[in-house]
């Protein structure tokens, strides 16, 4: 029974070994991103003559031997085609060629670009690749023969203006081929010989919502149709291997050459890649089509999922379940389960059945590919080279397998072995610890009575304080007056007392001593005076509540004296003001009154006139002015600052904190420029006896 199992064993690991090997022999990747930028007409020109002027010697004179101008100006001529041939050739190289590639991505390009519109712009860019190459051929024959500088100089410039020319007539060529790269290298990178599912079916059957849910693609959906308009990649685990799945855009029932290009890179998907096809369905109709259009569309494009593992995915049974259908419709997915074909259910909305789907279709995918690969002679005559030998029995004898007892018991774990010992110490050792550290009271920090108050919470400055007796830290700070203690003189039992006495009086107000109509003034001024003491009291009681609740540094005596001092000045001059406005107001009244008086010592008429709104907005006007005039300025308008002296000192600041913004400023893209049109470097200057290769 040993030899089998280890020979079977084997027989497995060869299989899955050859499995590997041709895999990775029939598997090619397709990387469209690093293909070069394809520039424009214009900047083709201007990068190779402005290499050639950088790259060539620039100076000649006709003073020299006819030979060295002849290889001067040939020098530039064979330096500018070597440039123009190297670049084109790099596109022609670079663009995949539709006849090596496989034929998925064929005719994915021949479905996005058009294949004979590709295949005309790579090709105009080889012929001109090819003609820059006689041009220069033919113009350095000519240059053999130049018998003065000036003859070479305009052969030169004759070739180089004929390269450009050539050029400037590829300009749509290089237009599109650019416009190609670009949507190539945002194609999804999709390896047609790897383990694949591809899921297809009518527009909003639920197709992006399944690859969203068993893959970490980010695919959009939407509750209306065609919202996925191009393939996309997810991929997923399964069995230890990498799968990936690609969503295709929603397909029509209509014919074939009715079918727009969003349908058709779905169909070459369908034709070209080896894959394990989901066909979508979606039995409670939400998606706008019945289920017998479904059923159409299954069997119009049936001649494409030939050789293919085929799963019908049925989708939103939290909505309509096969139950739900007609009879016909139920008799038509019998049919459809007696060919072969595996019919699954979910919902990608609650995600039920959606595990059981992949699972399914993954297991069908890879019964077919061991089943297509195991057809391989190379793999075949492989496997005929192994033998499996099974031991006949000699006897009736059973001989059961031999476990010692030590073994047994270090499977079962009563072994005291030196790892099992190492853990149970350990876990020893933090049960103790846990016990022990649960038994200590806790401190709390500063930091756990921050997360416990949030907002509320501020920082206690006493309780960091160091003193000989801690009762002490939240003692109230004596006040010193004149050199002595305020708290000396007051009396300790003053509060008792006169609470006593308001006690006293109230129990007079009750029995009605006061409700005599003969009262004194001298009666009225106490009680006055009394009333004022009493709401004297409360405010004093609030401010000192205030003062003992404050947490915060207390300010140095210098501090406090300059703070009460600018409450004083502000205090008198809001005084002042207040007084000069009331005297303008009794100027203005008597103003007013004066010319009143006149109008009416002149009129009897009872009526008003216009002279007295007049007056009155005279009045008003001149009581308007003094408080315009009379208001200060408020802080916000000094820019947060008291005195004058104080801002002309913030300005001075001001000015010198930008002088460095200013030194540093450069000017950005923002900034109004003219570029260049002539680089200094390009077009001035001579040759030195140094190097040659860059000036």
């Amino acid at each position: 029974v040993v030899v089998v199992v280890v020979v079977t064993s084997v027989c497995c690991c060869l299989f899955s070994l050859f499995v590997g090997i041709i895999e990775v022999m029939s598997s090619k990747s397709y990387n469209f991103k690093s293909i070069t930028v394809v520039p424009t007409a214009k900047s083709f020109v201007d990068i190779v003559l402005s290499r050639t002027q950088r790259k060539t010697p620039t100076v000649v004179h006709k003073g020299y031997a006819i030979s060295r101008i002849r290889a001067f100006y040939t020098r530039k001529v064979k330096y500018t085609q070597q440039n123009f041939h190297d670049k084109l050739k790099t596109i022609v190289d670079e663009f995949p060629t539709l006849n090596d590639i496989h034929p998925f991505y064929a005719d994915l390009i021949n479905v996005l670009y058009d294949k004979d519109h590709y295949k005309l712009a790579l090709g105009q860019v080889n012929v001109a690749c090819h003609m820059i190459d006689n041009i220069a051929k033919d113009y350095v024959r000519l240059l053999k023969y130049g018998d003065s500088l000036y003859r070479c100089k305009q052969l030169k410039r004759a070739a180089l203006g004929r390269m450009c020319t050539l050029m400037s007539r590829l300009k749509t060529s290089l237009a599109y081929l650019e416009q190609v790269r670009q949507h190539l290298s945002r194609l999804p990178s999709i390896d047609p010989n790897t383990r694949t599912l591809l899921l297809t079916g009518f527009p909003n059957v639920g197709k992006s919502s399944f690859v969203n849910r068993i893959t970490r693609a980010d695919v959009e959906v939407q509750p209306y149709a065609f919202t996925t308009k191009s393939l996309f990649v997810g991929h997923t685990d399964f069995q230890y291997l990498r799968w990936q799945v690609i969503d295709t855009p929603g397909i029509l029932d209509h014919p074939l050459e009715n079918r727009n290009t969003i349908e058709m890179q779905a169909i070459t998907a369908l034709a070209h890649l080896r894959a394990c096809v989901l066909f979508v369905m979606d039995l409670s109709e939400q998606c706008d089509f019945t289920v017998d259009q479904q059923f159409s569309l299954f069997e119009n494009i049936k001649p494409l999922f030939s050789n293919k593992p085929l799963v019908i995915v049925i989708n939103k049974i939290d909505t309509c379940t096969v139950d739900d259908i007609t009879q016909e419709q139920r008799d038509q997915l019998k049919e459809y389960e007696k060919q072969g074909i595996s019919i699954v259910s979910m919902s990608t909305l609650t995600g039920e059945g959606v595990s059981d789907v992949k699972t399914a279709a993954c297991e069908k995918l890879l019964a077919d590919r061991i089943e297509i690969k195991s057809r391989n002679p190379a793999l075949r005559s492989g496997i005929n080279a192994l033998r499996v030998s099974l031991p006949k029995p000699r006897d009736d004898i059973e001989r059961p397998s031999f476990i010692p007892e030590g073994a047994q018991k270090k499977r079962l774990g009563r072994v005291a072995t030196k790892g099992r010992s190492q853990r149970e110490e350990k876990r020893a050792k933090d049960e103790l610890y846990k016990k022990l550290h649960g038994s200590i009271e806790q401190r709390k920090l500063q930091r756990d009575l921050q997360e416990e108050q949030r907002e509320d919470f501020s920082v206690d400055l006493r309780n960091e304080w160091d003193l000989i007796d801690p009762s002490w830290k939240y003692d109230s700070i004596p006040e010193i007056v004149d050199g002595r203690n305020v708290a000396d003189f007051v009396d300790p039992h003053i509060m008792e007392k006169l609470e006593e006495l308001e006690r006293e009086e109230e129990e007079r107000e009750a029995a009605g001593e006061y409700d005599s109509e003969s009262e004194d003034e001298d009666s009225k001024v106490i009680r006055a005076r009394a009333r004022i003491i009493r709401q004297r009291r409360k405010v004093l009681h609030l401010i000192a509540q205030k003062k003992r609740t404050r947490n915060a540094p207390v300010l140095p005596k210098k501090a406090r004296q300059r703070l009460e001092l600018a409450k004083l000045k502000k205090a008198a001059a809001k005084k002042k003001q207040s007084e000069e406005r009331m005297s303008r107001m009794d100027d203005s009244e008597d103003i007013y009154e004066g010319t009143g008086s006149s109008r009416r010592a002149r009129s009897r008429s009872p009526t008003r006139t216009h002279a007295d709104d007049d007056e009155e907005e005279f009045g008003s006007s001149m009581e308007a002015a003094a408080r315009r005039k009379t208001e200060a300025p408020s802080l916000r308008a000094q820019g947060g600052v008291l005195t004058k002296v104080l801002k002309k000192k913030a300005d001075k600041l001001q000015k010198l904190g930008f002088r460095k913004i200013n030194y540093q400023g450069k000017q950005g893209e923002a900034d109004r420029a003219i570029h260049d049109k002539m680089p200094k470097h390009l077009f001035s200057g001579k040759r030195g006896a140094g190097k040659t290769d860059r000036r």
